[in-house]
């Protein structure tokens, strides 16, 4: 029999399956939309601006937090997701509700079936595995619930992700037509810089058990990306076969740049004898793109200064990454493995790489012309992106904490829907600090009695006569 609380959850799914069905049934007023334009001249009235705060809580925080509570096995998991489906229910409603602005058909209004769709498998799934069906074909097809409940959970935040991207952008009527493809590069790339931040965040903070496991270094998956984006870049910012117009040959540089120095980085990736090695290609691709950027040519003066300071921000980033492997830590992966939290200076590349993101992303043609209309300057501009830059920062890293100190704990559950424990903060668990300890305090032991059994073979030796 299903349990009391899986009568909310399925309330929910009913209610979200109803909202995903009524979305292709749903007409926009769009008579007020001039010919040839995005959006009405109207303002963004206050249903619409409480829809906009209502999806940011549910989306963009309550659920990310539920997914660390579901990874950590908390008994909090199921009632944090089931009030974030009922805030997105609520945020669905009244975005059809709204009066004022008008809009065209749209990418926002079109991916919601997609990401109503996976946020009801999700939790379809969330109830399988609640009931506990263990016996007989159940057993087998819950191993494998579990495993895309796993996948589907951490999609989600990248799903959301392009879910707000398109919001606004269909909220202010952007990125259409000539704009199309610039517009695209632009949030693709910053989302990619934020993406390499709160991943280089999350291999600071809990990842090293696994880097350790993986035989490789972070440098090595680094380049490899970076040489795989080089090759995409090299090969799609100039429409081969046409004339060579604006930026093409300085972003198709760039991307060439990427790939031949990606393929640097793998190979010194690794010593010799085949261990793990740092090395500093990506800080240096992350620097030389930055300084490229920061020399962009741009036809608006706010555009041409908001890119300096992005080029700058990246050529920071890079810069940190660079002094933070050879002078803090000396090429190892951590500051000291005994030491719980990483050194302060660490979490300078990743936070400027959020900013860059951020900085990116915020720079396109038409947001430049709108700010530059309304005689916002470049410094105002950069520090409210700074400052977005910053929450994130901060929201990622409580989200990390959550998870790490959960797994300090000594009565974290473990079973199927529960990963194996990664450890403290900087991802070394209690048991393995005790385990190295043995091995070393051994380890010492015989190496002690090697070097002291070699000068006494050699005395003897010595005093053999011949």
């Amino acid at each position: 029999m299903a349990k009391p609380l899986d009568m909310p959850i399925r309330l929910v799914a009913a209610l979200l399956l109803g909202a995903a069905t009524a979305v292709t049934a749903h007409e926009h007023h769009m008579d007020k939309i001039p010919e040839g334009e995005a959006i009405s001249a109207d303002p963004i009235d206050s249903i619409l601006w409480v829809h906009i705060l209502v999806q940011t809580l549910a989306w963009g925080i309550i659920f990310p937090t539920g997914m660390v509570l579901g990874i950590i096995h908390s008994k909090w998991h199921v009632p944090v997701q089931t009030t974030g489906s009922v805030l997105a229910i609520i945020g669905y409603f009244l975005g059809h509700k709204h009066k004022g602005r008008q809009f065209t058909v749209n990418a926002h209004a079109q991916f919601v079936p997609v990401i109503s769709f996976i946020l009801i498998t999700q939790i379809i799934m969330g109830i399988y595995l609640k009931l506990h069906l263990e016996k007989g074909i159940h057993g087998k097809i819950r191993i494998v619930v579990v495993k895309a409940h796993s996948i589907v959970g951490k999609l989600m935040p990248v799903v959301i992700w392009v879910q707000f991207l398109f919001g606004g952008i269909t909220a202010m009527g952007f990125c259409r037509g000539e704009h199309v493809g610039q517009c695209a590069a632009h949030f693709i790339m910053g989302s990619a810089f934020i993406a390499y931040g709160i991943l280089l965040t999350i291999i600071l903070l809990v990842g090293q058990v696994w880097l350790r496991k993986t035989g490789r270094s972070q440098e090595f998956f680094d380049s490899l990306v970076i040489a795989a984006w080089g090759c995409v870049n090299t090969f799609t910012e100039h429409r081969w076969g046409t004339a060579w117009v604006k930026n093409d040959l300085q972003h198709t540089a760039m991307g060439i740049i990427w790939w031949c120095a990606g393929l640097v980085g793998i190979w010194l990736s690794r010593t010799r004898d085949g261990r793990p090695k740092r090395n500093l290609i990506p800080g240096i691709v992350i620097l030389l793109t930055g300084w490229g950027m920061s020399a962009h040519p741009q036809t608006l003066p706010l555009s041409n200064m908001v890119h300096q300071i992005f080029g700058y921000t990246l050529m920071a980033a890079g810069l940190t990454r660079i002094i933070e492997i050879s002078f803090v830590l000396k090429d190892r992966s951590t500051v000291n493995r005994d030491v719980h939290d990483p050194n302060s200076f660490q979490y300078l590349t990743p936070f400027l790489l959020y900013a860059s993101g951020f900085l990116f992303m915020g720079a396109t043609e038409e947001q430049m012309q709108l700010l530059s209309d309304a005689h916002v300057t470049h410094v105002s501009y950069v520090l409210i992106l700074f400052s977005i830059a910053f929450l994130l920062f901060l929201f990622t890293n409580m989200l990390i904490h959550l998870y790490a100190v959960s797994n300090w704990s000594s009565n974290t559950k473990s079973d199927d829907e529960n990963p194996r424990p990664n450890g403290v903060a900087n991802g070394h668990t209690r048991a393995d600090l005790r385990v190295r300890d043995a091995e070393e305090f051994e380890l010492e032991g015989l190496i002690s009695d090697d070097e002291d059994a070699r000068p006494l073979v050699a005395k003897e030796e010595r005093q053999t006569p011949v």
